[in-house]
């Protein structure tokens, strides 16, 4: 595609954009570079970029200003303080003007062609919402070390089938009423459950987007709370799911699914509701019954030994 296409506008006016793609970032100078470049090469032009400063104090306001100062497509606003990442995505969406939303991250790559793949995706599928895409998961060097598939969408009680890599029409972001700030780590994963309610999507099966997991990542940082998060709002979707048998399959799903947080809870409503499950899942839910009686057990000898050296 031509990389001019955004510029054409009469004199004196400034055209929308088709495509308005938020980038948070606080204190994310060391990846920065490679994800404002991964935006600005890509085959798809036609974008606008509003980066949402949340309150950094590294280097990130020097880096956005450079890239601002060479392409007039990128706009920054700065939050003082900082709101968070769900905050600071709905200031980027309060600010976007393009029919068209989607958001990357500091530390994350999105390879070339995603834009033009998903925007051809959405314009071949009038009836979608919302288009997304596989991925590759890479370490703190670049280096690819995994795959993500994506599911549809019909499946994402049991887990977040959409990925990293998405595009969505902006209907979407003013029904939801943007991303909740109170589900910080889970906020894309309650907005893309509440989306199902309401929008068709439609699934690419290509490798679009660098999913970047470093020691610092917040997946990581954060991994307890986003595993009782995500209990939370599953426990809240389940509330409106008439289907007995499909709650407790969920139910099972998260339950065995976490290893930092037991979820017992979870284990016990899905075998009362099915006992039959439960009882093809019996080596499953022993291994992870086991699994965090050691753990806990562990846990105890450490703290024992600390009081006691």
């Amino acid at each position: 595609m031509d990389k001019e296409a955004h510029r054409t506008t009469e004199p004196g006016c400034v055209a929308s954009p088709r495509v308005s793609i938020v980038l948070p970032v606080h204190n994310g100078a060391a990846f920065l570079d490679e994800a404002m470049q991964s935006v600005l090469g890509q085959t798809f032009a036609d974008f606008e970029l509003i980066c949402v400063d949340d309150g950094s104090t590294d280097a990130t306001p020097a880096i956005l200003a450079r890239y601002a100062a060479a392409d007039d497509r990128i706009r920054i606003i700065t939050n003082r303080p900082n709101k968070g990442l769900p905050g600071a995505l709905n200031t980027g969406f309060a600010a976007a003007r393009g029919p068209l939303h989607t958001w990357t991250s500091d530390d994350n790559i999105a390879r070339p062609h995603m834009l033009e793949r998903l925007v051809q995706t959405l314009d071949a599928n009038p009836d979608a919402a919302i288009a997304h895409a596989n991925y590759s998961v890479i370490d703190g060097q670049g280096r690819v070390i995994g795959f993500q598939k994506v599911g549809p969408a019909s499946e994402i009680l049991f887990g977040n089938r959409i990925g990293a890599a998405f595009l969505y029409r902006a209907e979407v972001t003013e029904s939801l009423g943007g991303y909740d700030t109170a589900l910080f780590g889970v906020e894309d994963y309650d907005f893309w459950l509440r989306a199902a309610r309401r929008f068709h999507f439609v699934t690419l099966d290509e490798d679009l987007y660098l999913y970047r997991r470093h020691e610092g990542s917040l997946t990581d940082t954060r991994a307890l709370r986003i595993h009782r998060l995500v209990g939370q709002i599953i426990r809240r979707e389940l509330a409106a799911v008439d289907d007995a048998g499909l709650r407790a399959r969920v139910l099972m799903e998260h339950g065995l699914a976490s290893r930092l947080d037991a979820r017992l809870g979870m284990l016990w409503q899905a075998c009362k509701a099915r006992p039959g499950l439960s009882l093809g899942k019996a080596p499953a839910i022993a291994r992870h019954l086991l699994f965090h009686l050691l753990r806990a057990i562990s846990a105890s000898l450490a703290g024992l030994r600390q009081r006691t050296a």
